[in-house]
């Protein structure tokens, strides 16, 4: 027996069924469940690793100062971090996010999209979140992966991905 983490599965790719998942958003508020966001229309989904960082913080930024061409496109954005719903409350306010962030605490949708994995830092090793993001059409086919992000230009890169989807 050896204690080798399992690798994780591979992240869905355009063709996929998306995984769908009930995650809360804020305490006191209705859990979200995917299936019915993409039911009425396209999904941006992003995976980040942690709330009030600095790529998370340009990440989450970049999407919120492009959320009038997002819902111009129909689609709705959402993100998933393992941090608990009042970690999201606070970094909702304070970079006036427009869209839902949802939590994962027990990290079961990033496992489903195959981001929850052996990262390492400073030469220690730990699972965390791949940041990731899937554009999911309405139905909950996935239009596009990225499941590696580089922040710079990646919503720009989301959004390109949103005009094809949307011309179809």
């Amino acid at each position: 027996m050896t204690d080798a983490t399992p690798d994780p599965p591979a992240p869905p790719a355009a063709g996929d069924a998306a995984p769908d998942f009930t995650l809360v958003a804020s305490p006191g508020e209705t859990p979200l469940t995917l299936s019915d966001e993409w039911a009425n229309g396209p999904v941006v989904l992003y995976f980040y690793p942690k709330d009030a960082t600095p790529g998370c913080t340009t990440e989450a930024c970049d999407f919120r100062d492009r959320d009038a061409a997002v819902a111009e496109a129909g689609a709705t954005v959402i993100g998933v971090s393992p941090d608990p719903p009042a970690s999201h409350e606070k970094f909702i306010a304070k970079q006036s996010l427009p869209f839902r962030l949802v939590s994962d605490e027990e990290h079961a949708a990033a496992e489903a999209y195959g981001v929850w994995v052996e990262k390492s830092m400073y030469g220690r090793k730990y699972m965390g979140v791949q940041r990731a993001t899937f554009l999911i059409a309405q139905g909950g086919e996935i239009a596009a992966a990225w499941p590696k992000v580089k922040v710079k230009g990646h919503a720009d890169a989301v959004l390109a991905a949103l005009d094809e989807l949307k011309a179809k």
